[in-house]
């Protein structure tokens, strides 16, 4: 019981924010299916990654010490942790020593972390460009293995998680995320 409701969970989580930006949006464009795995997903990642980038930037530098409970990151911790994360698993997609400065989850600035995470954003761009002829070759990322769609796929849920984690922070602070906003 509690595996379908976290998946349930799970599903409405991921389908609220797009369902809202398409309605939002008001008559959506049909997305085109072009047979190539990496360029189908690539607007899922400027979806997501937009929209926690501008959270990032809509945030105060003040908020960004910001924690819901003491077990959890604070908000710059949570910006910080999603630049490394895409440095990270874009890098390994693609076979890349991370270009990461910094171990970002650890810097307090906010200009530093907006700037990592438009710099993270736009290298996992270029992986999912790379990844048009690659889309099958074998991929392993933490242990696992699956083919470069499979670890497209996995750096894309990765933002979408920590884009609802910063949803949450921001909606406690009685801000309107990215995604709720409108076109």
């Amino acid at each position: 019981m509690l595996t379908r409701i976290a998946t349930v969970a799970l599903v409405v989580a991921f389908a609220a924010p797009v369902s809202a930006h398409a309605q939002q949006a008001g008559a959506a464009t049909p997305m085109k299916h072009t047979g190539d795995p990496a360029t189908d997903l690539a607007p899922l990642l400027a979806q997501y990654g937009g929209w926690f980038l501008k959270g990032a930037e809509q945030v105060a530098e003040a908020d960004y010490a910001f924690k819901p409970t003491p077990e959890v990151r604070s908000f710059g911790e949570l910006v910080g942790h999603l630049a490394n994360g895409n440095f990270a698993i874009c890098a390994a997609i693609r076979g890349d020593k991370s270009p990461g400065k910094a171990n970002y989850e650890k810097v307090s600035d906010k200009a530093t972390l907006v700037a990592a995470v438009r710099e993270s954003n736009a290298y996992c761009a270029t992986v999912h460009a790379w990844a048009k002829d690659h889309h099958h070759d074998p991929v392993s990322l933490f242990g696992m293995n699956g083919s470069v769609t499979w670890a497209l796929g996995f750096n894309i849920a990765h933002v979408a998680e920590h884009y609802g984690n910063m949803v949450t922070y921001m909606r406690m602070k009685g801000m309107v995320p990215p995604s709720s906003q409108g076109s």
